[in-house]
């Protein structure tokens, strides 16, 4: 791998194709996307920028670490995947400091789905909640997913291209059995082609929060911290929950129990 550094500038001549060529890397490597979309729109702001990269991180040095992080890794992946070159920077980039994650109560998620209307949004909702589905792996759910037999969800395209399986809720066969099973096909297809765009869901689950009288922001992930916080508040093993929600290690589970206010309630009781 060669060691160089150059400017954007020298790249600009070319940019249609590397960009193009990025995408096609990140999908050979199972990138989901989300981050192939979002690299790519780093990699373009880089290239008209006509700035060495770290003149183009050091415009990030002020914006959140999780900002700095992806567009470190999208030069990072720029370079060494796509240009065939080797990343000079080498910055000391911690993970994300752990943030309590936002969750709604029972009432608010049942006021939710009722609020909604619309019924492929209300078990597109129900999914994220009752199965505690990333977003993008119940855009890509298929008919043949759900095992109505021995009530599992046989997740074929989770993160990281490991498969896993999760519990089919009966409110989601409920309303499935409503909404109309069908032999084949995605379960959420967009009007025209291919899956829903996740900011489409974005703007219905914002939009269902309103309609509820929630008045804090709600996105489609706070569904799946729900999901998790409620089963760990009822007394599940967090391995389990672990295993349920497909993460590698269990200390990304562990953040669960700052915000589950099951053993709270109890130390309340002491006093």
């Amino acid at each position: 791998m060669i060691l160089i550094d150059f400017r954007a500038k020298e790249l600009q001549g070319n940019k249609s194709q590397l960009l193009e060529r990025l995408v096609e890397e990140t999908k050979l490597r199972k990138y989901s996307f989300r981050t192939a979309q979002a690299y790519a729109q780093i990699v373009s702001r880089f290239i008209d920028s006509g700035k060495t990269a770290r003149e183009f991180l050091l415009l990030h040095a002020d914006k959140s670490r999780s900002t700095l992080r992806t567009t470190y890794f999208a030069l990072s992946f720029l370079y060494e995947k796509v240009l065939n070159l080797r990343f000079r920077e080498n910055l000391p980039l911690a993970k994300n400091a752990g943030k309590i994650p936002q969750v709604l109560n029972k009432e608010e998620v049942e006021c939710l789905l009722n609020a909604t209307l619309n019924l492929k949004h209300k078990l597109l909702m129900a999914v994220m909640y009752y199965g505690g589905l990333r977003l993008d792996e119940a855009l890509s759910l298929r008919w043949n997913d759900f095992d109505y037999v021995r009530n599992l969800i046989h997740l074929k395209t989770a993160k990281g291209s490991k498969e896993r399986v999760t519990f089919l809720h009966s409110k989601i066969k409920s309303l499935l059995e409503i909404f109309g099973k069908k032999p084949e096909g995605l379960v959420f297809p967009s009007a025209r082609e291919g899956k829903l765009s996740q900011r489409t869901v974005e703007l219905v689950v914002r939009h269902a929060a309103q309609k509820a009288g929630i008045h804090r922001r709600v996105t489609p992930h706070t569904l799946r911290h729900s999901f998790a916080t409620h089963l760990l508040e009822a007394g599940a093993d967090i391995r389990y929950i672990q295993q349920l929600l497909g993460h590698k290690d269990l200390k990304t589970t562990q953040i669960y129990t700052h915000v589950a206010n099951r053993d709270i309630k109890r130390l309340a009781e002491l006093l």
